[in-house]
């Protein structure tokens, strides 16, 4: 029997209890409305516009899982797709902002796909979970290293490449006092702590003079800059094939991961499968192909909705409020706007103490996976060790996963292991190495 979303006392729970979880996921996930404007802005693209995207997407998306699942899972742009989609893709292969959003878009489409189809499970389980926890860490120690960037604590270093910065300094100290705070406030167990971390270290910003008060509330910033700016044609070219690829497997691996991580938390489960999988997936693909069209990378489900079902959210009851909170939050772009403020120590130097404390406590959060790598078995270990320790070092998420699945699929072939491993490790491998070769040509 179909269940109306507005009715959370049919779950044992109520508006108030479901109020409190939608503003709880909402609190500890807004980071994401401070870093994504800054991340996006590396690549080029309009800072006011990537927020007005980043929040109309996150609250379409959240309102399309609570009515079409009606499940509590809040979704926003991905942390690790967007430093794929600026240093990867736009910074590093030098392609236009535009031609990855098309990809982007392209993905999204090939996500929706194969939701309808139910070809989604076929690719998760051919995937070893050694190997997608070794990606998802990489982009954590990604992630990290740019915050270590960008907030002095790491710098450039002639003949070591990289050293410890001026800890003396008064902007990387608002940064260690910002890292040192949310680092507290989590250890402390307290709700909103990357929020409250965030705010605070600006607060203190602006009153040492390091960032100019621009204001709190406004009208919403044009969405004209990014609005269907997308270049699909242009992301069909040979070169952004791979691209495509792989913003498609991080999003397939992302959203199966959260749905179940946070499925379980909450009890959903019913003999090991999510009932209604296929509307929270397709709710996760429109969020995709949605944001792409509006100016922003991948939207996809965030496991941060843990803490609003730790709080008694149970429907899709608290999506209604999580998505509201993030239509309200588009008329505060210049508190937004005033916690990206970047600090130019030299033309090439710019520190953003506020934000980068954020990306280092989101590569914390990655890292804990490492624990459910097998490191006894070295075909398991190796390809993950080296999936995430080539990707910071190279600067380059497809790198790492090029060499996660190069490696995993030689050590399989040598050790016996070749009617355990799916014809898809293999196939990938292929298509990197062919990658290599024509790179090198």
């Amino acid at each position: 029997m179909k269940v109306p979303i507005l009715s959370p006392a049919q779950y044992g729970s109520s508006w108030g209890t479901e109020s409190v979880a939608g503003t709880t996921t909402f609190l500890t996930m807004s980071y994401i409305l401070f870093v994504q404007p800054v991340i996006l802005a590396q690549a080029g693209m309009d800072h006011g516009a990537v927020f007005t995207a980043t929040a109309l997407s996150s609250a379409l998306a959240t309102l399309l899982m609570g009515v079409l699942a009606r499940y509590p899972i809040a979704l926003a742009p991905a942390m690790g797709h967007n430093f794929f989609f600026t240093f990867t893709v736009v910074l590093g292969m030098q392609i236009a902002w535009q031609k990855a959003l098309g990809a982007v878009c392209i993905s999204g489409m090939l996500f929706l796909i194969l939701s309808i189809w139910g070809v989604r499970e076929r690719i998760v389980h051919a995937v070893p979970d050694s190997l997608k926890y070794g990606i998802a860490v990489g982009i954590g120690l990604l992630i990290t290293l740019i915050g270590m960037e960008w907030s002095g604590i790491v710098v450039d270093t002639p003949g070591t490449l990289v050293g410890l910065g001026n800890l003396g300094s008064p902007v990387v100290l608002l940064s260690l006092f910002g890292l040192t705070l949310m680092a507290a406030l989590i250890a402390l167990r307290i709700r909103g702590a990357l929020l409250i971390g965030i705010l605070s270290t600006t607060v203190l910003g602006a009153l040492t003079g390091f960032i100019s008060y621009s204001g709190l509330f406004s009208l919403p910033p044009s969405l004209a800059p990014t609005f269907l700016a997308l270049d699909i044609p242009g992301a069909f070219s040979l070169g952004l094939l791979d691209v495509i690829f792989i913003f498609f497997f991080l999003d397939l691996f992302d959203t199966i991961g959260t749905l179940i991580g946070v499925a379980e938390s909450a009890g959903f489960m019913e003999n090991g499968k999510l009932p209604r999988a296929r509307n929270a997936l397709l709710a996760d693909a429109l969020g995709t192909v949605g944001g792409a069209l509006l100016g922003t990378s991948t939207v996809t489900s965030y496991i941060e909705s843990t803490t609003g079902v730790a709080e008694g959210g149970r429907t899709g009851t608290a999506n209604l409020i999580t998505s509201g909170l993030f239509l309200v939050s588009l008329f505060a772009y210049p508190l937004i706007a005033m916690v990206g403020q970047g600090v130019s120590l030299s033309p090439d130097v710019t520190l953003y103490p506020s934000i980068a404390p954020v990306l280092i406590i989101v590569g914390l959060l990655m890292f804990k996976l490492t624990r459910k790598i097998p490191w006894d078995d070295p075909v398991e270990a190796i390809p993950s060790y080296l999936a995430m320790i080539v990707m910071p070092l190279t600067f380059s998420i497809t790198e790492g996963i090029a060499f996660g699945f190069i490696s995993y699929a030689f050590l399989s072939l040598i050790s016996g292991r070749i009617r355990s491993t799916s014809w898809i490790v293999y196939a990938v491998a292929v298509l990197f190495l062919i990658r290599y070769a024509y790179l090198h040509v």
